[in-house]
């Protein structure tokens, strides 16, 4: 059926139950979009583009900015302490183990979503899978069902990767990445990696399904991107400079900062997933003391992480330097509280 007869249909039909006034207008783009889809494919390039855009959101890139930040940054401060010992044969060893660390990330971000499907898009909708064309967004139609559990944006609810596809991904991100720690940095570093993946696999996967457990849960976020990350990054960079393990003040604080900060994403990250978690029976800490006790809580860590970063630059000069800790995190400090202030205006209107 071509898109003018089924628009001469739908405008010839009977106009109580197929148009009339301001939705007459929605329903026959409707008819011509969904007309125009029928019996044809987008073209190679944006296929190629959509794949990508799916790839992209399914390692959920924020996640990555946090571990090569956080990688970069203990990589920095090791060659910092022995710039001596600096050669262009370990950049290859460096770049292998930031893509191992990507991998290790895309398996447990990658894992979670693929045990999330039913909380992220209810799967008994008939439309679970399916982009919806959504004509007016400040007049929704009255008769459209609620798909939206808690992240429907995510590619595999929304229908842009297939399961298959995100299951074909989380193995070769597990497999790549214990290939490239086993072959490049040794036993040690091989079972550190190996502690994490088995962390991120019984946080999401049944019968455990940590994440169920709000202690449990931020512990092992803060267990994995707080301590292992950044202890493992260091130890293999000192091991592959030669040297053994030692700790530094620097290194001390850069992995207490981290962790503590991992701390607040662990129990703050469920906060827009209150209502999904709720209907679930996922616990969190969301869900038993609510967001406004939670938001402030977390607040309330980051804030003193910075406080004490002041305080630690204040005490021991010989350490760290001031002129760049105490302005910057003075900075930070403040930029929390009055966002925090804002937040607490929103909950209160």
């Amino acid at each position: 059926m071509s898109e003018a007869t089924m628009v001469n249909l739908l405008i010839q039909g009977d106009s109580n139950n197929c148009c009339s006034g301001d939705n007459c207008f929605e329903v026959v783009l409707l008819a011509c979009s969904e007309a125009g889809a029928v019996g044809s494919d987008p073209p190679f390039p944006d296929k190629v583009v959509d794949l990508k855009d799916a790839f992209w959101r399914f390692l959920r890139p924020h996640t990555i900015r946090g571990t090569a930040l956080g990688s970069a940054a203990l990589v920095s401060r090791a060659l910092i302490e022995n710039s001596n010992l600096i050669k262009w044969s370990l950049l290859l060893k460096a770049f292998s183990g930031l893509f191992a660390l990507i991998c290790g990330n895309g398996y447990i971000v990658g894992i979670n979503q693929i045990y999330d499907i039913s909380i992220d898009k209810d799967p008994s909708n008939p439309e679970f899978g399916r982009k919806r064309v959504q004509l007016n967004p400040l007049k929704p139609r009255a008769s459209a069902p609620e798909l939206v559990v808690n992240k429907p944006y995510l590619p595999i609810a929304a229908g842009d990767l297939s399961v298959q596809s995100a299951w074909f991904l989380v193995i070769f991100f597990a497999a790549a990445g214990l290939s490239i720690v086993g072959l490049n940095f040794g036993p040690f570093i091989f079972s550190l990696y190996s502690l994490g993946l088995f962390l991120g696999t019984i946080y999401s996967v049944p019968p455990l399904r940590m994440k169920r457990f709000p202690v449990a849960a931020f512990l092992i976020i803060a267990t994995v991107r707080g301590f292992l990350l950044n202890f493992g990054v260091y130890y293999a960079t000192r091991a592959a400079l030669g040297l053994a393990f030692e700790w530094s003040s620097p290194v001390v604080f850069i992995t207490t900062f981290v962790t503590f900060f991992a701390l607040v994403i662990a129990i703050t990250k469920d906060l827009p997933d209150v209502e999904g978690d709720r209907r679930y029976q996922i616990s969190t800490f969301a869900t038993k003391l609510g967001v406004r006790n939670i938001a402030f809580l977390g607040s309330g860590i980051l804030l003193m992480n910075y406080v004490v970063t002041i305080l630690a630059a204040i005490y021991m000069p010989q350490a760290f330097r001031r002129w760049l800790l105490i302005p910057a995190h003075t900075l930070f400090a403040s930029s929390l509280i009055y966002q925090s202030g804002e937040a607490t205006e929103m909950c209160l209107v």
